[in-house]
Parts: C-alpha cells; sequence; structure tokens
C-alpha cells in the first residue's frame, strides 16, 4: 500500500471532517461474511479528495486505497468509479466489546446484548511506534477533554523534524487527542483528533485514532470494564453455512522501519489452518492466488 506524504495530505484535506460508521446485522454463529460492496461515480466538478469520500462512506484512508488502486488521492477525477468496500469477513475471534484489527485499520464494536456490529475506520501507531498487535485489556477510564503530556522519546523525535513539542497539552482544539478518549490499558488511548486526516493511516504515537462522530458515539456508549482486544489479521477466511468459502486479504502491516521503508511487499503470514483452508478441493486455485497478490482488502468468493 502506498505511502501519503503527510504535509502534502494534511493540505488537500482542507476542512473535511465528518464520519459515519458502518453498522451491520450480526449473522447467524458459523457465519462471518457480512454487508455489501458499493460502487460510487465521482460527480462532474468535483474538489475533494478521497479522504471526503472515505469519511462519508465510513472507510479510512487505506480502505478505500486497497479498493481502487490507481486513484488520485489528492483529487478523484470526475467520472472515475470507485468501489466502497463495505463487504467484509468478522474477525476471527469472540464477539463482544471492542475488537481492533490493526491489519485492515478497522475498530469493532460489539453492543453488549446487541445484535449488530458496529464497524469504524481508524488510524494508528506510526512505524517504529506500533500500536499493540496482540493485546487483550479492557477500558479502564473515559475522559472529555483529555490533556496530553508527550514522552521525552516523542519531543526528542518532534525535535528532529525542527518542531518544538511541549511537554504539556491541555485540553482544546490544539490537542491531537481530540475531545473524547477512552483509555485502555495504561499507556494507550482510543481518542479522537484534531486534523482532518489519519484515518486509515499510521501517524499516530501508537494509539488508535478516530473521527469526531465516530468516537463521540464510542465515548457514550463504552463503559468502562469493557473487553478491548487487539488482533493482527492481515488475511481473514471463511466457509459461510452455504458452503461458499471466502478470504479478504490486506496489506500486512510493516514488521520494522526497515520494511516500512523498503517500498516492497511484506509477506503474507501463512498458518497451519490457513494452508488447510486453501488447499480444500473446493477452493479454486486460480482465485486464492489472485486474492493473495491482488490485496483487495475485500472479501472474494473462491467457490463451494
Amino acid at each position: 500500500m502506498r505511502r501519503i506524504p503527510m504535509c502534502a495530505l494534511f493540505i488537500a484535506l482542507l476542512a473535511w471532517q465528518s464520519a459515519q460508521a458502518v453498522s451491520y446485522p450480526l449473522p447467524p454463529y458459523g457465519s462471518r461474511l457480512v454487508g455489501q460492496n458499493q460502487t460510487v461515480t465521482v460527480a462532474p466538478g468535483n474538489r475533494l479528495p478521497l479522504e471526503a469520500f472515505a469519511a462519508q462512506y465510513g472507510q479510512g484512508l487505506s480502505n478505500m486505497l486497497e479498493a481502487n488502486p490507481g486513484v488520485d488521492v489528492w483529487l478523484p477525477r470526475p467520472g472515475t468509479q470507485m468501489i466502497v468496500p463495505q463487504q467484509l469477513i468478522l474477525p476471527d475471534t469472540v464477539r463482544e466489546g471492542i475488537v481492533v484489527n490493526v491489519a485492515e485499520m478497522r475498530l469493532y464494536y460489539y453492543p453488549p446484548g446487541g445484535s449488530s456490529v458496529e464497524v469504524f475506520p481508524i488510524g494508528i501507531g506510526q512505524a517504529g511506534r506500533e500500536t499493540p498487535r496482540n493485546w487483550v485489556t479492557s477500558v479502564q477510564r473515559k475522559q472529555e477533554g483529555p490533556t496530553w503530556t508527550p514522552t521525552a522519546n516523542t519531543r526528542r523525535e518532534y525535535a528532529k523534524e525542527g518542531k518544538v513539542l511541549p511537554a504539556f497539552v491541555p485540553a482544546g482544539p490544539d490537542n491531537p487527542m481530540g475531545q473524547y478518549a477512552i483509555y485502555i490499558g495504561r499507556l494507550y488511548a482510543i481518542h479522537g483528533t484534531n486534523a482532518n486526516f489519519g484515518i486509515g493511516l499510521r501517524v499516530s504515537q501508537g494509539c488508535i485514532r478516530l473521527r469526531d462522530a465516530d468516537i463521540k458515539y464510542l465515548f457514550d456508549n463504552v463503559a468502562p470494564g469493557t473487553r478491548v482486544q487487539l488482533i493482527d489479521q492481515p488475511v481473514k477466511y471463511t466457509t459461510e453455512p452455504d458452503g461458499s468459502r471466502w478470504i479478504e486479504v490486506h496489506e500486512p502491516l510493516s514488521r520494522n522501519r526497515a520494511e516500512f521503508d523498503s517500498g516492497r511487499k511484506v509477506p503474507l503470514p501463512v498458518t497451519a489452518e490457513m494452508r488447510t483452508f486453501m488447499d480444500d478441493p473446493a477452493v479454486s486455485y486460480s482465485k486464492a492466488q489472485g486474492a493473495l497478490e491482488r490485496r483487495s482488502g475485500m472479501p472474494v468468493n473462491l467457490g463451494h
């Protein structure tokens, strides 16, 4: 997945900051495929960046780029047809509380006793300042109007770029944590943002970033003590009750800074369970290999 220069993206996005999470009815147990993709056509005279379309349809920038390789991130050309990747495979884990799949840059919230799942695009930690990838914790507390105390390491990194970062950032419009924060564990938070970019990108200091309306929804609905699980599943697959087999492949996160800077594709993780799934006679070998190579971030039907 191509990397986006942050300063240029900030200029291009201007004041765009709407958000719209996607809500899905929960499928029965034994099924994990939900939703349908949409196709939208860029209107004549379009002056909006790709981020505007991503926000309108509840996606992150990475989701839109995976589904639409080659689209102009700054100004999608009028008449361009774009896929909105709203079909997905639920992560292979318990349907409880908050599940964050860092590989696809999505947060799944399962309301207690409910029959739906709310899916939010997120921004995550920069290469070298990683968001945890395999961790089960809980919501410790919530804070409206959070303050931010950057670590000494964070301040040094800013200084290398000629930026002076104060030791303490009070609540307010200049705070990069936005208006609401949900603290998980001791060092990390799910929070908003004071910038109009970064959702679907690796831009934070390790925390999980959401658009303003999305963090407000979670802040109002998630209680302290709620289970939180962070996973790293770039490849999701499922055999549905009708016998159909599906796979959803995302570009994996780089495992270190050198790999991030190389520009080469990161190898996909392959487990014994995945090999068993792929070796099933009902799976189309050519479709499976195509999905693994393309990495569209969208479910692909491999056959019955």
